[in-house]
């Protein structure tokens, strides 16, 4: 609160400080002065207000030099002042800018007064007060011709500082002074709104200073980056709101063409400029090389804050000055457009947001002049698009590609007359193909393989978190940068939303044709150009531009997926396969052929040389990218289309389903994503629904394809991915299909195995899965050996009971007895007497109804095909073809499955292919014998007492020697050894033979001969896994014979002294009792501890 509320008592106060002032002028009485002056109210202030200035003033106007420190002092004490009260005199407004204007005054310099930088701050905080403290409308007022010299003194003045000193604090107060001084001041009550008449006086006033004004804030933008961006952004700030000021449209059309003649001297009236039609274009022009400068140094600079002013001054110079500024349009909306896709997130909102206010107020479609000088824009830019696409990097690329978007943009419809042109049409499109040319090099694009014959991603449900738009990785010749391929999708939409459609499809179409070369990037823009056309991702800023009717485009769609589809274009070379090549590759056996030869090295495979010259890896890689491509527009095409795209499924959905049962990866992926775009088009709920409710023509197209198979060779491929993903409701269709399949096969064994070989594994393994086998229903036999339990000893189970009670003589007696008789029927030797018994015990079962001879009831279709493809597979197991074996053998496993429920087809179909097997089992190449062993384990679970002794008497001997043979080596080898295709195949027989001869049943001896020829894999000096293996199998052992088992494992290592359970017994002596170590020791006491 003011000590001193009353004019009286403040003047009392004051008159000595006052008077102490104008007879000596010091620093301290100007301090004593202020601090009186806190202590008085600002009422009180008020109406003393001229006589407390009057010393302050005379200090400042006394002749002669003065210490610097005194006029500091003066000025900030003068501003203190003003900052408490209001000047209401025009006069002394005037003349206190005046007396302030003069402290930085130099008489011999046109800069300002060399002075200490406190006292250049004061002054400025001096006169930005004062211009504050005017009051009501003296502060028009005080814009009349007259002040026109000394306010461009101090606008002169007030630029050097912004421009020349190095204090930022000083450029900054400087700036916000000039602000203010320009009528631009952005506090709330300052200053009151102008009307039209006070503005365009202002105008005429303010014209004067343009050059002077525009040309050093130039100056300050462009300069070094160093300076900060706050004063940056108030100069930017400073000179859009000036130039769109005095050179405002609305003004302009008010300005007569004769100038009137003011009231003032002549020397005044010189100044004075007349905004007639001249004097605008000549300043217009000089403003676009300052506007061109700025922009060129502001579009890169590093701060967002200067990059979004930028923005600013884009907006409200095209907005007030369309007219004024017609010739720095192109530079202008050349900023705005590059700053679209700005690194900052500010700056592209409010870029984007101007360019829809643009949009909104017709700014340029609806300004010829505007609209002229953005066509010849464009025109320029696609004639030097070629050398720019070439020689800039990736950011000047993406400069240029914003910049191209960006007048795309704002052209909207109106772009078709630069599209008329068939010179720049055709710059605009090599453009576009020369930069998106990939690269095709590497060599794990031909690479990557689909070995396996999994299912597609059967649901789109799970795609829908995917867009659709998502896109496989590609490397590109030219750029790297991602951003750089998403503007080009932008450009390629934008032409197709806004330019003429059928003229654009149809140039492209051309280039499509036209070379190899620029098929892939022909392509790819034609996919946007579809996508644009419907309007899927583009940005509409001009609303009444109409968009392709779904007629026009579905018939553009099918010009281009007949092209995309059409023979020479979808069937193209991606890899180098025998089938395809026309030539069939010659295997050469290794020293490792058979399993027996004990060899751990690998098979070598030699290739004869092509009889024409074999594609190279850029032409594969190139045919690859451009099927890939294809298919991503007919997803693409589906979803531009919609629900309509159902029409065209006739024609796409065949194609597709070949490739998606391609064996390069690529290609796979990017037709089932096809696939799956299709099925969100079209409301399908699955890739198995799609395929289902359109199987009856997909199933017509196969069968007639089939009997022209030469010409249509990827016809197998179809019905195996329809097979791979549909369900049982499919197989009555196909019947009819597998039979002409098979039909086929036997006329083309020898040249299409490999593809037929396919699809019938794919048919085998969709019948396994669509018809599972209950249980053990099927599996009698299986069921015969369980009950009767082993022909050597009790079960395990019988043996656990045995061990938890005491056992007593005659419990021994009784075992003895039923051993020998066992015995006795293994060796044959069993009387009448048994046999009749057993007859009488298990008497036939006769149905007294049935008067009928046995008729075989028709088997259904499953088992049908099942039985047909195992016929065919016992013919090709002996193909030359290491690969047509491999995949024989994994048919041939199915089939079993498939059959194991149906005896009467399996055995004897089983019995003939026996011969075959065991050939690949002891005389083929590893891969071979580990996939025969596979077969061999699933016939054996299968078939049980069919196979025991074919299996004993072909197959273990020479299985057993293997393994010893190989048992030397494996126990010297070092740890790359488990990385070799002995190490693989010793694992793979040592892992199935446990369960093979416990499904099998095996008698004494051949179980000694599977022991024995394990027993060695035990010792600690095996690999790891191998020991593992060698375990499982004594545990299968175990079960089908513990007593032997646990006798031959005493005998490597007896872990403790075995005493008789009576004393009329002879004690044990076991070998393995002694009590020593030994290799086997570890193992040995597991398998022991297991089976007690």
């Amino acid at each position: 609160m003011a000590v001193f509320d009353t004019p009286e008592e403040a003047f009392g106060v004051l008159r000595p400080i006052c008077v102490q002032l104008t007879k000596t002028q010091t620093v301290e009485t100007v301090e004593q002065l202020q601090a009186q002056l806190q202590a008085v109210s600002d009422s009180a202030l008020q109406q003393l207000q001229q006589y407390i200035l009057f010393p302050l003033r005379f200090a400042l106007k006394t002749p002669g030099p003065k210490r610097e420190r005194l006029i500091q002092s003066v000025v900030e004490c003068l501003t203190f002042v003003l900052s408490s009260t209001c000047v209401k005199e025009q006069e002394l407004l005037q003349e206190l800018f005046s007396e302030l204007s003069a402290c930085l005054y130099s008489p011999n310099s046109q800069k300002p007064a060399t002075v200490s930088e406190e006292l250049k701050l004061a002054v400025i905080q001096g006169l930005s007060t004062l211009m504050h403290s005017a009051y009501g409308d003296i502060i028009v007022t005080f814009y009349e011709p007259s002040m026109l010299p000394r306010l461009g003194f101090a606008v002169s003045l007030l630029l050097g500082l912004a421009e020349q000193e190095k204090s930022k604090q000083i450029k900054i107060a400087a700036l916000k002074c000039l602000q203010v001084l320009l009528l631009q001041c952005e506090c709330d009550d300052h200053p009151r709104s102008l009307d039209d008449l006070e503005q365009k006086q202002l105008g005429d006033l303010f014209a004067a200073f343009i050059p002077g004004i525009s040309t050093a804030l130039t100056r300050v933008i462009t300069g070094d980056f160093k300076q900060g961006h706050t004063i940056v952004v108030c100069s930017l700030k400073i000179f859009h709101r000036t130039v769109g000021f005095i050179m405002a449209d609305e003004q302009l059309r008010s300005i007569s063409t004769v100038q009137e003649k003011p009231a003032v001297e002549h020397q005044v009236a010189k100044l004075m400029v007349h905004r007639e039609a001249d004097w605008v274009k000549n300043t217009g022009d000089k403003l676009t090389i300052l506007l061109k400068k700025i922009i060129e140094g502001v579009s890169a600079h590093p701060h967002w804050k200067v990059r979004l002013e930028l923005v600013e001054l884009v907006e409200a110079l095209l907005l007030k000055c369309t007219q004024s500024l017609v010739e720095s349009a192109g530079p202008l909306l050349q900023a705005l457009v590059g700053l679209l896709n700005d690194e900052s997130p500010d700056v592209q909102v409010r870029s984007h947001k101007v360019l829809r206010h643009f949009a909104d107020q017709k700014v340029v479609v609806g300004n010829r002049a505007f609209a002229d000088i953005l066509a010849e824009h464009l025109h320029s830019l696609a004639t030097s698009l070629p050398r720019l696409m070439n020689t800039q990097d990736d950011q000047g690329k993406f400069s240029t590609l914003s910049l191209l978007l960006g007048y795309l943009k704002l052209l909207g419809p109106k772009v078709n007359f630069v599209l008329n042109s068939v010179a720049h049409l055709q710059r605009l499109s090599k453009a576009l193909i020369q930069v998106l040319e990939l690269d095709v090099a590497d060599i794990k694009i031909v690479e990557e393989r689909r070995w396996n014959s999994d299912h597609l991603s059967t649901s789109p449900k799970t795609s829908t978190s995917r867009p659709w738009t998502q896109f496989q990785r590609r490397y590109f010749r030219f750029f790297t940068d991602e951003r750089v391929f998403l503007l080009l999708r932008q450009v390629c939409q934008l032409l197709g939303f806004y330019g003429n459609l059928y003229l654009l499809v149809d140039h492209f179409l051309e280039l499509y044709h036209e070379s190899v070369v620029y098929r892939k990037q022909a392509a790819m823009v034609l996919n946007e150009l579809v996508v644009g056309a419907a309007g899927l991702e583009v940005e509409n800023l001009h609303e009444k531009h109409i968009k392709t009717s779904p007629k026009e485009l579905s018939k553009v769609v099918t010009s281009i997926l007949e092209e995309y589809t059409s023979q020479e274009n979808w069937h193209l070379v991606t890899c180098i396969e025998a089938e395809e090549m026309g030539e069939e590759l010659t295997m050469q056996q290794s020293s490792l052929q058979t399993i027996t030869s004990g060899s751990s090295t690998c098979q070598v495979t030699s290739f004869p040389a092509f009889s024409k010259p074999s594609p190279t890896i850029c032409s594969m890689n190139s045919n690859i990218w451009q099927i890939c491509i294809q298919l991503e527009g007919i997803g693409h095409f589906a979803h531009a289309l919609g629900a309509d795209f159902r029409l065209l499924l006739m024609s796409a959905l065949y194609p597709v389903l070949e490739k998606a049962g391609d064996h390069t990866l690529l290609i796979s992926q990017a037709a089932t994503s096809a696939m799956v775009d299709i099925c969100l088009a079209c409301g399908y709920d699955s890739l198995q629904h799609l395929i289902n409710q359109n199987s009856d023509y997909l199933v017509n197209g196969i069968s007639l394809n089939l009997r022209h198979l030469a010409l249509h060779p990827h016809t197998p491929k179809v019905l195996e991915v329809m097979l791979q993903n549909s369900d049982a409701s499919l197989l009555p269709l196909v019947a009819d299909v597998v039979q002409d399949v098979l039909a086929t096969l036997d006329q083309f064994y020898d040249k299409r195995a490999a593809s037929f070989v396919g699809v019938l594994h794919a048919l085998l393994a969709a019948l396994a899965q669509w018809f599972p086998d209950t249980g053990d229903l099927g599996q009698p036999q299986a069921q015969s050996v369980r009950e009767k339990g082993s022909h050597l000893s009790p079960k395990p189970a019988a043996l656990e009971k045995g061990l938890e009670k005491s056992t007593t003589a005659e419990d021994i007696e009784q075992f003895l007895l039923n051993y020998l008789k066992e015995k006795d029927v293994a060796d044959g030797n069993v009387s009448v007497f048994d046999n009749e018994e057993e007859e009488q015990s298990d008497p036939p079962t006769v149905d007294k109804n049935d008067t009928v001879p046995d008729v075989e009831p028709p088997q259904p279709v499953q088992i049908q095909i099942a039985a047909d493809v195992m016929e065919r597979c016992i013919h090709l197991l002996s193909d030359k073809n290491l690969k047509i074996r491999l995949k024989v053998l994994e048919v041939l496993d199915l089939c079993v499955v498939v059959l194991q429920s149906h005896k009467n087809q399996l055995l004897p179909l089983a019995h003939r292919t026996w011969p075959s097997l065991v050939h690949r089992l002891t005389n083929d190449d590893p891969l071979a014998v580990l996939r025969a062993f596979k077969v061999l384990s699933t016939l054996g679970g299968k078939c049980g007492d069919f196979l025991r002794s074919r299996f004993c008497k072909d197959v273990l001997p020479k299985l057993a020697g293997s393994l010893v043979t190989q048992a030397t080596v494996s126990a010297r080898a070092g740890p790359v050894y488990s990385h070799t295709l002995a190490f693989k195949l010793q694992l793979a027989v040592l892992q199935g033979l446990g369960p093979l001869c416990e499904k099998l049943d095996l008698g004494e001896g051949d179980l000694n001969k599977v022991a024995d020829a394990c027993l060695i894999y035990l010792s600690a000096k095996q690999p790891v896994k191998l020991q593992e293996a060698a375990r499982r199998v004594f545990f299968h052992l175990m079960k089908v014979d513990p007593d032997s088992t646990w006798f031959l494992l005493n005998e490597l290592y007896c872990p403790e002294q075995l005493t008789p359970p009576h004393p009329s017994l002879h004690p044990v002596q076991l070998w393995g009792a002694g009590g020593q170590q030994n290799p086997y020791t570890a193992n040995v006491l597991l398998l022991l501890q297991e089976l007690q």
